[in-house]
């Protein structure tokens, strides 16, 4: 029998807020948190802004031994996932599994020890060097922390990492693969060698994140975390959870193109295959939180895709990007954008496009620009797309 499956916990830690409220509030009053970068060798870079995390405190959360263990991006996913839980109530379910998905992993270590061997000719690096770099770490860390003995994994795959994860959390909790799932991304790639090696795509802006706009000229990287509580709805009613939204279906696809340029056609049937498993018909959505990048490319292309996947009602969908709020925050992305999503179901409040000062007559849809809109929506989708042609789309309900 296939459960329905609710989401009843989430955590972050963005540079927008390192909580879910503090988010939220940013998110509806149009904030964004891109600003210079701040780290070693910046000025080596051409690209110098970022959306980096300024209040991060590790020492203030975790033990010396702790630290010793977790790379910056799972001292996030461990943040995110403890306010998460202690948002859900109750104590998790020791069969609960866990999947946070990440592109890069554990790459302040990598970069940390490189730095090290070759820069300043040691010989050795710390004993722990790999259970602290490897991309299970997240997932591993979060699970013995909290006593969760369920199915465990990481996703990585590129900027979809995180809606992958949750969307292949939903089917395990919908099939009864576990009671309930954590899943979310983590992500860390704001140092010296994460923006060089983007920096050589050309694909990052040096002014500004402006998804949509005709002057828009590439994406703003960001960094840090999200996660959620996936359970089984019934669980959910008999504990008297309180329910942040439905995930009610789930899409996936690959382009089979370009390793980097998007094809509308993959996206557009990952939308469709959301929206089927959901039993959501296109005029049943109101709002979807684009991938939206703020790069020519990839934005009129999701622009090409919503119109094929709904056709005739895509003039009436909300649709925005948050990504100029808290910048691309690569496999965690989808993650943080989910929370935009719940704010939407939960509370009627859609949060805005930012920077769209004129509009590209080939994304000429309504992309709530510049100012939150309170607005019902009963049904969204959220998009994430990535290098190598993979679409992952989550199709959520209002509780």
């Amino acid at each position: 029998m296939r459960r329905r499956v609710v989401i009843t916990g989430a955590g972050t830690v963005n540079a927008l807020a390192c909580d879910v409220p503090g988010t939220w509030a940013a998110m509806a009053a149009g904030r964004s948190a891109i600003g210079p970068l701040e780290f070693r060798d910046v000025e080596r870079l051409s690209v110098r802004i970022g959306a980096q995390i300024r209040d991060w405190r590790p020492e203030a959360r975790f033990s010396r031994a702790e630290l010793a263990l977790c790379d910056r991006f799972t001292q996030f996913a461990l943040a995110a996932a403890d306010e998460a839980l202690a948002m859900a109530g109750g104590g998790p379910d020791p069969g609960t599994g866990v999947v946070i998905g990440s592109a890069a992993g554990g790459i302040a270590t990598w970069e940390e020890n490189y730095r090290a061997v070759f820069e300043e000719g040691r010989n050795r690096v710390p004993p722990l060097t790999v259970p602290r770099l490897m991309l299970n770490a997240a997932s591993s860390h979060v699970a013995m922390r909290h006593g969760l003995r369920g199915p465990n994994f990481t996703v990585s795959s590129a900027c979809a990492s995180a809606n992958h994860a949750i969307g292949l959390a939903f089917r395990m909790v919908r099939d009864g693969a576990a009671p309930a799932m954590i899943a979310g991304g983590a992500e860390a790639m704001l140092l010296f060698g994460g923006i060089k090696a983007w920096e050589s795509l050309r694909v990052l802006s040096p002014d500004g994140c402006r998804p949509f706009s005709a002057d828009r000229n590439g994406m703003v990287m960001g960094e840090g975390a999200a996660v959620f509580v996936l359970e089984d709805a019934a669980r959910a009613q008999a504990r008297g959870a309180r329910v942040l939204a439905e995930v009610a279906g789930f899409g996936m696809t690959a382009d089979a193109g370009d390793i980097v340029a998007p094809r509308p056609e993959g996206a557009a049937a990952a939308m469709r295959a959301a929206l089927d498993e959901a039993r959501l018909a296109p005029g049943d959505v109101d709002y979807i939180n684009a991938h939206g990048t703020g790069t020519a490319a990839n934005d009129r292309s999701e622009v090409a895709a919503i119109r094929a996947a709904f056709g005739p009602v895509a003039g009436g969908l909300m649709v925005s990007s948050t990504k100029a709020m808290h910048g691309h925050a690569i496999g965690a992305t989808g993650g943080i954008e989910l929370l935009a999503c719940l704010m939407a179901l939960g509370e009627g409040v859609v949060a805005p496009t930012l920077n769209l000062t004129r509009p590209d007559p080939d994304c000429d849809l309504d992309h709530v620009p510049n100012k939150a809109r309170r607005a019902p929506v009963g049904a969204a989708l959220s998009n994430a797309f990535a290098f190598g042609g993979l679409n992952a789309v989550l199709a959520l309900r209002a509780a």
